[in-house]
């Protein structure tokens, strides 16, 4: 029997008994200090921490000043090309671009020619078929004419009846009167031009009142009322304030969006036809603070929304952005009255307590 392998079993046996066992003895002799217990870590609560000093605004829900804002233009309220109706030399002296016009207003003067001998000619004509027919009636009743006869001198005497007033209508038609008040923007006619049916007198305009015309998306255009209140910024900075008088049933079939019209008064016809504008429509109302933007902030998980104070200490509240202005932002999802963390509010989280300095006392 070997002895070997007893030794070892028998040294392998005292070593795990002093490792166990006699552990601190054993790194004594191997000149290896003990580790220290591992302290108790200590977690500070986060209401137990110095409360940060942060600047708060009070806040009062008001109306919001809320609405749609379109790119869009200025139109004419009514603008049309005067035709002639019938071919003449134009006798009138020409009106020029520019000049106003009130409604029945004569724009172009063309010459009869052949026009009165046709009417002249239908009268004749008219007078001969009437005494026909007086002829014809009188003999059916003493049974010399048959009553064929008699219808036959009757349509005859109402188409000439008819002629006499195409050929009236001709002559109504040598005036080219304006359909309603507004400012020409063409000169009429010029004097000795020989104008054919289908012809342009003139362009009038009507721009009191003026149209604002802008294209909303499917989205905005749920959300608007024709008769609801609008305005607009003009390109030379000026506002005006009308009403919303039209959206749009059918969408425009490349863009997916809806034409609206705002129509506002132009008593000094200073909006012209076809300018930029930037239309406001306004919406229905419904109460939130108006913000500065620097007060939000995000969460940890992304959210957007304002951290406010509530019993001495930082809270975040989540918030819904409904309108942004130049003085700033108005939000929604905030109780009626609230103080909102306006500085400081990156450096403190829920619970954590604060020192507040009120805005209106900061000097």
């Amino acid at each position: 029997m070997r002895i070997t392998p007893l030794l070892t079993a028998a040294l392998v046996c005292a070593f795990t008994y002093m490792l166990i066992l006699e552990r601190d003895t054993l790194l004594a002799f191997a000149g290896v200090e003990a580790e220290a217990p591992e302290e108790e870590v200590v977690i500070e609560r986060i209401e137990d921490k110095p409360p940060v000093s942060v600047m708060v605004m009070k806040s009062q829900a008001k109306p919001v000043e809320r609405g749609i804002v379109l790119r869009g233009q200025t139109a004419a309220f009514r603008l049309l090309d005067v035709k002639a109706e019938t071919n003449g030399t134009v006798i009138s002296p020409p009106l020029r671009a520019g000049t106003m016009v009130g409604e029945g207003e004569l724009l172009c003067q063309l010459d009869a020619g052949t026009k009165k001998a046709s009417l002249a000619e239908a009268k004749a004509r008219f007078a001969e078929a009437q005494a026909n027919n007086n002829a014809s009636a009188s003999l059916v009743q003493k049974g010399y004419a048959s009553e064929t006869t008699a219808f036959s001198r009757l349509a005859q005497l109402e188409a000439a009846q008819a002629a006499v007033e195409r050929a009236e209508t001709e002559m109504e038609h040598l005036e080219i009167h304006a359909p309603f008040s507004g400012i020409l923007e063409t000169d009429t006619a010029e004097f000795g031009a020989l104008m054919q049916t289908g012809a342009t007198c003139a362009r009038i305009l009507e721009l009191n009142p003026i149209k604002l015309v802008g294209y909303a998306t499917e989205q905005q255009v749920q959300r608007i009322a024709v008769g609801g209140p609008a305005g607009a910024r003009l390109i030379s900075g000026d506002t005006v304030v009308g009403k919303l008088t039209f959206i749009s049933r059918s969408a425009d079939p490349q863009t997916r969006t809806f034409k609206v019209e705002v129509t506002v008064p132009n008593e000094n016809l200073a909006i012209r036809d076809g300018s930029t504008a930037e239309i406001y429509i306004g919406l229905s109302g419904e109460t939130g603070h108006l913000l500065p933007q620097s007060a939000m902030t995000l969460n940890d998980g992304g959210i957007i929304g304002v951290r406010i104070v509530e019993s001495g200490a930082a809270k975040f509240v989540p918030i819904t952005i409904v309108n942004e202005t130049a003085t700033g932002v108005w939000v929604t999802g905030l109780d009626d009255t609230v103080e909102v963390i306006v500085v400081g509010q990156e450096y403190v989280v829920s619970g954590r307590r604060v020192t507040v300095t009120y805005q209106e006392d900061a000097s």
